[in-house]
């Protein structure tokens, strides 16, 4: 992140990570290969600050219903925020701080309106249970079956980059531009105008979680959850170009 951040003009962006991990493997095609070829401020993860410490920095410079967190993996650092007590940040714990300062989540997450998705599950579904009996503001679930159907990342976007790109790099390694389902950029997307041409989202129900990380939509009474939906005859390969040219080059 910090490699991508510089590449982009934002060296200074603060990056934050969940310390103290049972285990830290590297599965990625691309992480390691970005963070070694490109500069970046930050020299080793364990430079990075602690996420849930990071969280209340941000949240108590933050004017009040403000923010908007995104979340595109599993909840842990989330969770740790929300049990997080009074500090040298504030005075408020965090499900405090949390209630003052931010006006919505957004959470690439589970499967809807029933399934078991990755984020959910994998590896610590305990803490999205209690994320969404513990979230008090609106959140809006960005499931996985809307993101499968939009492909990005192929030749379009290809010949639009140039090969010096981060990006570039970072798809070349994944998989040589063979496009990929996106999940988390259709989060990400959330916050523009321009979506509101493309989704709509189902608010009457609730979404509730397992042990087990699956998820189900009880669809009775009123809660502050909301999922999205494509509106009708909406068009995958639209928005898939459209979030291609939001990569800069």
């Amino acid at each position: 992140m910090s490699a991508l951040n510089t590449y982009f003009g934002r060296p200074g962006l603060p990056v934050g990570f969940l310390k103290n991990q049972p285990a830290l493997n590297n599965h990625s095609r691309y992480t390691r290969q970005i963070s070694e070829s490109f500069p970046h401020r930050l020299k080793s993860y364990q430079d990075a600050e602690e996420a849930a410490d990071l969280y209340r920095k941000l949240l108590s410079n933050s004017p009040d219903s403000s923010v908007i967190i995104i979340t595109i993996g599993h909840l842990t650092s989330l969770q740790h925020l929300l049990q997080s007590e009074a500090d040298h940040h504030s005075t408020l714990s965090g499900k405090a701080l949390t209630d003052k300062k931010v006006i919505r989540w957004i959470c690439m997450g589970g499967t809807f309106p029933s399934g078991k998705e990755a984020n959910f599950y994998r590896p610590d579904p305990l803490s999205t249970q209690y994320c969404l009996q513990e979230w008090k503001k609106q959140v809006i679930f960005c499931g996985w079956e809307v993101g499968k159907e939009i492909i990005t990342g192929g030749d379009y976007l290809k010949n639009r980059l140039t090969p010096k790109s981060s990006v570039y790099r970072a798809y070349e390694l994944y998989n040589q531009f063979a496009g990929r389902p996106s999940w988390d950029q259709i989060a990400v997307f959330l916050l523009t105008d321009e979506s509101s041409k493309y989704f709509d989202t189902v608010s009457k129900g609730y979404c509730q979680v397992a042990a087990d990380g699956s998820n189900q939509w009880v669809r009775e009474g009123d809660s502050n959850h909301e999922y999205v939906i494509f509106k009708p005859g909406v068009q995958r390969e639209a928005i898939a170009r459209y979030i291609d040219t939001m990569i800069k080059k």
